[in-house]
This record gives structure tokens, sequence and C-alpha cells, in this order.
């Protein structure tokens, strides 16, 4: 029998494949030389040699495994080092170069009235804010409102600003319909006190005791020399009302806006230059808010200096100013309704009843607005101490400097009346 199994035998078969890197060498005979391998062993070496191919094929797979991941790493690395590079010249270009021009801080100096229309965009509020200097520029605003939602509540309505805001700030208010304003009341030139009053029961939420009230009232901010009357100091303008708005509020803001355009004329110091009071002023400014319009106002204001300063007997009107107007005020009456000698004489004791009361009357008589006051301080140059309206409805005067010529002018007048029924 022979040593080793023969080439049929097929239990080998059975002989476990194992790992071959554990498998021994063939192992020599008794009599040192080697035999010629059995087909068992010849299968054994193929098996155990596709496992040692199996096997190195395994170490080339991890070999490529980490081939790739150190390809992906890299790339990661890259990516990432150029991520880094892009932002950081974005953030040295931007710094290069400043953002949009922007105020800082909530803005000072007198309320600014702004309104949001219906359609308005972010790009047309931010206009609108930058043509009433609200805020810098247009980009500031844009740029706040895309970056805080908020903006999306802006409602329609009418916002008090102040000049020199923040865009961020301006967004704040016009975001929050707490700050909408309710209401506006525009109060005209040449109005009394009573008829503000009137104006304001009719076209707001106040009473009128409550509007009464608020004129006595001594934080109404009414200067020293107005001696506590309001006549001629509550300013005419455009006013908001805010929710909350008190009645003391709405009329404060009035003065406070007649210091604004005192303010703005210098009105103490170029007073004193012309020989006259802050006072004096606003009561010539209220007379040729009442008598006149566009250019005569000017010249109304110089008959009504030579009247008061002119040499000699003043052009024979020995320093009586006979503004109808003022007559009018002391006879309760508005505007320049026509009296009777009869009307003019019951009030003759009156200080407004400049036909008999030589001089300024003590206080102005209505409120005047921008024109009258400049044309008070600054009267056109010329030697007239007469003048009359011939034309109500054009508003055409005629002036001159002897009683004469002014009578001619008046008999223009009285024909103007024939033909009309504004007299």
């Amino acid at each position: 029998m022979s040593e080793f199994p023969t080439p049929d035998d097929t239990q080998s078969d059975l002989v476990p494949v194992t790992d071959p890197r554990s498998t021994p060498p063939a192992r020599a005979s008794r009599g040192g030389s080697r035999r010629a391998p059995t087909k068992a062993e010849l299968r054994r070496a193929r098996r155990a040699g596709g496992g040692g191919r199996s096997s190195g094929g395994g170490g080339r797979a991890k070999r490529g495994l980490v081939g790739i991941l150190v390809i992906v790493l890299a790339v990661v690395l890259g990516a990432g080092a150029l991520f880094w590079g892009a932002t950081q010249g974005v953030k040295a270009v931007q710094g290069m170069f400043a953002g949009p021009e922007d105020f800082s801080g909530t803005g000072n100096g007198d309320d600014v009235l702004f309104e949001v229309a219906q359609g308005d965009t972010a790009s047309a509020i931010g206009r609108g804010l930058k043509e009433q200097g609200v805020v810098a520029s247009v980009q500031a605003f844009i740029d706040a409102a895309n970056a805080d939602p908020a903006s999306s509540g802006i409602q329609v309505g009418h916002y008090a600003l102040k000049p020199g805001m923040s865009a961020q700030a301006a967004l704040d208010v016009l975001a929050n319909p707490a700050n909408k304003i309710q209401a506006t009341v525009t109060v005209p030139e040449g109005l009394r006190v009573e008829d503000v009053v009137d104006l304001l029961v009719k076209k707001t939420d106040f009473t009128r005791g409550a509007l009464e009230k608020a004129l006595r009232n001594p934080d109404l901010g009414l200067p020293e020399y107005a001696e506590g009357n309001p006549e001629g100091y509550l300013f005419p303008a455009t006013y908001a009302i805010a929710p909350g708005d008190t009645a003391l509020d709405l009329m404060s803001a009035m003065v406070e806006r007649w210091g604004q355009a005192a303010r703005e004329f210098d009105l103490e110091n170029r007073a004193a230059e012309l020989g006259k009071t802050p006072q004096e002023i606003m009561t010539i400014a209220s007379l040729v808010e009442a008598e006149g319009r566009g250019d005569a106002m000017a010249k109304i204001a110089r008959v009504i200096y030579n009247r008061l300063d002119g040499p000699g007997n003043k052009g024979g009107t020995n320093g009586l100013l006979q503004i109808d107007a003022a007559v009018n005020y002391a006879l309760g009456q508005t505007g320049t309704t026509e009296f009777t000698e009869a009307q003019k004489a019951s009030v003759a004791s009156s200080p407004y009843n400049t036909y008999y009361q030589v001089g300024l009357p003590p206080t102005p008589i209505e409120a005047p607005g921008d024109d009258a006051i400049e044309a008070a301080l600054n009267p056109a140059e010329g030697d007239w101490y007469y003048y009359v309206t011939v034309d109500l409805e054009t508003g055409e005067t005629r002036f001159s400097e002897n009683y004469s010529d002014f009578l001619v002018d008046k008999a223009a007048y009285k024909n103007y009346c024939l033909g009309s029924d504004r007299c």
C-alpha cells in the first residue's frame, strides 16, 4: 500500500480550506528527496494559492480605499480652503468699499410729517424719506427693510419722524402701527384764535372746552411778550394728531411751530434793527396778513411803517393807520367786512380802532404766515401812505402818496363793487 492516498481518493475534498497564511509547507520524505505532489495536494495548493490571491486582492482593495479617502479629503480640504479664501476676499472687498450712507441715532429737530401711500414699496418709501431729509440714503433704508421682517407690516398712513434718523430707526417707527398718526388738521393763515378753535372743533375730536382750557394753560409755551394772549401765535400749518394727544399737545405744537418760524426769521434781532419789539412785528405782520396778498404785502408793510414813523403829519394821516381789518377785530367781525360810520364810532375807544387810536393795536389781530412775517421784517421801499384793493378777486391793490390820488383809487374800488358780490 502506498504511503499517500491514491489520486482517486476523494476524501481530500473534506479537508477544510484554511487561511493560506497558516498552511504548513509540504513535508520532505524521510529519505530527504522530494516527491511529486499528489492531485489532492495540488488541489490544496491551488486553493491555498487562490486564498493567497484573494488575500493579496484584499490588501490592494484596502490600499485603494485609503487612496480614495486621501483624494476625497484633499478635495474637501481644497474646497474649504477655496471657500475660506473667497470669504476673506469678499470681506476684503467689503472693507475697501463703505456701505450705503446712513445717519446714526433717532434724529433731532422738529417732526417731519411723512406719508406712506397705498402701494408704496420699500424703494418708494426710501425715496420719500431721503427727499424729506429723514434718512441719508435710499439704499440704507432698502437694506434695513430687506433685513427686517417687520417691514412687511408697514401700514398706509401718516407718521411723525425726525430729520437725520438712521434707516433702522426710521423703519422701527414705520413698522409699529402704534406710531401711525390717525388724523391731521390744517390751520390756514389769517385765522383768529376763536376761528382756530371753531376749526378744530369741526375737524378733530377735541371739545371746545378742552381747547379753550389749553389756551389758558401756562404751559402753552407763549413768549413773555405775548403776555398770555395766544392771538397771532397759533402758527398756520398742517398738524399731526397722534393717538393719545391732548388738546394742550395740539395747541402747544402750534405755538412751538411759531417759535420755529421766529428762530428762522431771527425775529428778535431783526425787530431790534427796525426799532420795533417782536410783539410789534407780529402785530404789523397780522395787519399785513389781513389786508394783502402776494407782492402787495411788502408795500402794505411800508405804508404801515410810513404812517408810524414818517415825517411831519405822515402824509396827512397823523399816525392813524386806518386799517379796516383792525376795526373789524374791534367789532368782532371777520376779514375786511365793510362797516358803517356808526359802527366805527361805536368802538371808538377800542385800542384796535385804528381810525381813532394812533399807532399799532396792542396785539396781533390774527395769525400771520411766513410771507406776512417776512414782509413786516423787510418792507418794500416807497413813500406810500395810502392803499386800496380795487379787485377783491385778483387782489389788485393800488398805492398812493397823497390823499387825492387815494380818492381816485377808492372810486375805482366802488365801481368794482357795483358789479361784484364780493364787496
